[in-house]
């Protein structure tokens, strides 16, 4: 059934359902990164095009995703869209999803969807435009309150990536690809429930993979494997390279050391 407002779904579960709590934990974990940033020298991000973050709950990824975000805070009163990336848990997809709600709703309000670009792409053969595979979904939403703490009111466009070809799923990104204007998001983790040494093991590896732009990784790599190949595939068209900001696993923040999910944040430069 057609609503306008995606209500949250995940508010209480992956982060506070209560605003000022939900933005004083926000401005806990930017804070952190901040002065982790400040202590590396890792300022030179200040106007990121794309930015790489987890979505796990805030407990658990929360700080590493700050890394991230705490980079496009200056970018504020220039960002007007942002194009929100990630893949589909909940509902098996071929291709990508765009929403037909006017709207995401948080806990700290609601984010208007880029109609513009939902009608510019939905009679393309690869985009389904259907409210289903966004009403339960965790890997977009989690990003949002980060988003509108950090930035000025903006459009959503918020793409659910499932089964894909790169190629076909890089088109689509260089069609709402933008200018200075459009942040590019993409929300994955890394690997999953793998013992602490060997998931940190695996993980250096993906990392090294996305620092070096190859479209070759896989499932069992990052979640969102399909999101990563074809921003890879971007980055080389427009002569973009990432860097990597923080890693860390639940073994480090929240979670045992048995059965691990592991966290990384990059921004382009």
């Amino acid at each position: 059934m057609f609503t306008s407002i995606r209500p949250a779904a995940v508010a209480g579960l992956f982060y506070p359902a209560a605003p000022d709590e939900l933005r004083a934990m926000l401005e806990g974990y930017l804070a952190r990164a901040r002065m982790s940033l400040i202590s590396q020298a890792n300022t030179q991000h200040s106007q990121a095009k794309v930015i790489i973050v987890p979505h796990a709950g805030y407990i658990y990824s929360g700080l590493v995703a700050a890394h991230a975000y705490v980079l496009i805070e200056s970018m504020a009163a220039t960002v007007n869209k942002v194009l929100l990336i990630g893949p589909a848990h909940r509902v098996y997809l071929q291709g990508g999803a765009l929403p037909q709600s006017q709207y995401f709703e948080t806990p700290l309000g609601q984010i208007s969807i880029d109609k513009r670009s939902v009608e510019m792409l939905e009679s393309n053969p690869h985009i389904t435009v259907s409210d289903l595979p966004h009403q339960q979904e965790h890997c977009l939403e989690v990003q949002l309150p980060f988003l509108q703490h950090c930035l000025n009111q903006f459009e959503l466009i918020p793409l659910l990536i499932g089964e894909s070809d790169p190629q076909e799923t890089a088109k689509l990104l260089e069609q709402l690809w933008g200018g200075e204007e459009t942040l590019v998001v993409v929300s994955t983790d890394l690997s999953h429930f793998h013992r602490y040494a060997e998931a940190t093991h695996l993980d250096k590896l993906t990392c090294q993979k996305i620092l070096q732009g190859l479209e070759t990784i896989f499932p069992e790599q990052a979640c969102g494997s399909f999101c990563l190949n074809a921003l890879m595939l971007q980055l080389k068209r427009h002569q973009l390279c990432l860097t990597q900001l923080s890693y860390q696993n639940s073994g480090d923040t929240a979670g045992d050391k048995n059965r691990v999910v592991g966290y990384a944040s990059f921004a382009s430069r």
